[in-house]
């Protein structure tokens, strides 16, 4: 790795995390101080020079009209908003949509532990056997109606149908009913003391909806996007691949008291209108965001970093201090990798240095290799069976083992989303890797929206299916076993790739009964040693993603892009 981790641009990044007694991990952290080593001319000075004169021509999407006086805020998100129902995709970009316009019974705060949102309190009683949750007051959906617990109920059966966390609980479940308007009771069939997390988690949140909306069967789309969020979805300006808007929904209530803080606490709105402007080509972005036709950038390039960073009227800041875990995911459901032995030998032909350096470049400040199946500096990171990642990638080998497992030339379809900065250029190297070690690949690009929808798709080659991808995850979702769904074996029931691992299952089930941290860590040790054979995923680094964004916001939220309590001058 270049420079050391955390490394001089998150001097005051910490990652002291703790498991209390329910197993919720919680995260301090302060945002990192940034600096930048200067650098030669970078590939795109010279357009922006020019493009920052022309931003607003340059930008294509459309000027919608404001009243005068509205505080609006233009974002460039990291893609297209294709798919809208956040119930149908683990896609990072949905469930950012989702977090303005649909509410959660819980959130969790900077901490990562579970704190009410939408619910005013809870009791357990029954030895953990039964969960009585009452709804805050005044509570209401876009369309006016008040929200109801049998919303909420509605609610939670669709997201639980599709979540691989949300089937635990309902696995968990004996009987989940509203015996009052604002009254939901769980009764467990067992205790499962991460109910609150379950429902308030950072990634696939569990939305509420009205209760015909809800009814909708987790396969099929909803039709409308009515929720009872800080900010209300403006379906008749949507324009597919250029842009989408987002009014204040002057009806929320906020928490009454407390602190924002990530997911939780009180969500104020200051602005009127928000607009995600999709500008896929970075110097268009970042010539944009020079000359203040947008305001925020989510994903900037690494290359921009530095030159942005030099702009006063611009700071760079990471904001989602957990960071990504970066993954190839492999379909374990159709040939070549339904064969453990061939997923195995891939490995030695890794180099987690040359993927980060591809996707955050060479000040290693932002990213971390030799990284397993846990979140970096976290209590459950550990080096079980990382020697396949020791010294140089060894491609001879993994050909060796790949012929020697079985392999015969079969097709490898890897889809590529060419819209997303980290995912096209990890599969830039990972279809080099693949070559080089005889796979026979068939490099399919597209936009984020088309890979979303394609990669749920359990098919065979022939008929549209699929036999790999890059991906990443958020840091904050795989501290430990319990939310990490892309580290479960639970095959068709599971996250796209579907593998089937009973040991990994039967390891995870032991650490969610374990008594004490002792044993926690000896089984979350077992399970990344499984994890290198069973292979769910091939593990490519970590890396966190600053943001660039307009001296004219403030109280920007630590975490993914939020956009309560966000004032702009």
């Amino acid at each position: 790795m270049q420079g050391s981790f955390p490394g001089e641009c998150a001097q005051r990044l910490r990652f002291i995390i703790e498991i209390n007694i329910n197993i919720i991990p919680r995260m301090v952290r302060s945002a990192p101080d940034l600096r930048f080593p200067e650098r030669s001319a970078m590939n795109r000075r010279d357009f922006l020079k020019a493009a920052t004169a022309t931003a607003t021509a340059t930008v294509a999407a459309p000027r919608l009209a404001s009243a005068a006086g509205e505080k609006v805020l233009t974002f460039v998100p990291q893609s297209d908003l294709t798919l809208l129902d956040p119930v149908q995709t683990t896609g990072l970009v949905t469930r950012n949509h989702a977090l303005m316009v649909f509410d959660t019974l819980y959130g969790v705060d900077e901490r990562f532990e579970a704190q009410p949102q939408m619910v005013a309190g809870h009791e357990i009683d029954r030895d953990g056997l039964r969960w009585t949750l009452t709804l805050r007051e005044g509570l209401k959906f876009h369309d006016g109606e008040r929200v109801l617990a049998r919303d909420a109920v509605a609610s939670i059966k669709r997201w639980w149908s599709r979540d691989v966390f949300g089937g635990d609980l309902r696995s968990a479940t004996a009987e989940l009913s509203a015996t009052s308007d604002n009254t939901i009771v769980f009764d467990l069939k067992k205790p499962f003391p991460l109910l609150a997390y379950a429902l308030g988690k950072p990634s696939s949140v569990c939305p509420v909806m009205p209760e015909r909306l809800a009814l909708t069967p987790g396969t099929e789309q909803v039709k409308e996007m009515i929720g009872s969020g800080p900010f209300q979805f403006v379906p008749d300006e949507r324009i597919v691949g250029s842009q989408v808007v987002y009014k204040r929904f002057d009806g929320y209530v906020p928490r009454p008291s407390g602190t924002a803080s990530f997911m939780a606490g009180p969500k104020t709105v200051h602005l009127d209108r928000v607009i995600w402007r999709v500008l896929p080509d970075a110097a268009t972005a970042a010539a944009a965001l020079q000359v203040g036709e947008v305001d925020w950038w989510e994903q900037p390039t690494p290359d921009l970093l530095p030159l942005l960073a030099k702009r006063g009227n611009i700071k760079v800041e990471v904001k989602d201090t957990g960071g990504y875990l970066a993954m190839i995911r492999l379909n374990h459901l159709v040939p070549p990798f339904d064969n453990p032995a061939i997923r195995r030998a891939i490995l030695s032909a890794i180099s987690q240095t040359e993927f980060m350096t591809a996707v955050m470049g060479t000040n290693g400040n932002f990213w971390k290799d030799n990284v397993g199946f846990f979140l970096p500096a976290s209590p459950f990171a550990n080096d079980a069976g990382m020697d396949v990642f020791a010294g140089a990638p060894d491609y001879a080998k993994a050909k060796r083992d790949l012929q020697a497992a079985g392999y015969k030339g079969e097709r490898i379809v890897f889809v590529v989303p060419t819209d997303l900065h980290a995912l096209n250029s990890m599969s830039l190297v990972a279809a080099d890797m693949f070559k080089k070690i005889g796979l026979e690949v068939d490099y399919q690009v597209s936009d984020w929206g088309t890979v979303l929808q394609r990669i749920a798709s359990q098919r065979p080659l022939d008929q549209g299916g699929w036999s790999a991808w890059c991906n990443y995850v958020p840091g904050a979702s795989a501290i430990n076993p319990a939310a990490h769904s892309y580290l479960r074996g639970i095959g068709k029931a599971g996250t796209f790739g579907w593998p089937s691992s009973e040991k990994i299952e039967a390891l995870r089930l032991a650490f969610l009964s374990a008594q004490d941290d002792k044993e926690r860590q000896r089984l979350v040790r077992d399970i990344q040693a499984q994890a290198m054979q069973d292979t769910p995923y091939l593990p490519l680094g970590y890396f966190a993603q600053p943001a660039a964004y307009s001296q004219k916001l403030s109280d920007i939220p630590l975490g993914f892009s939020q956009f309560y309590g966000v004032k702009k001058a």
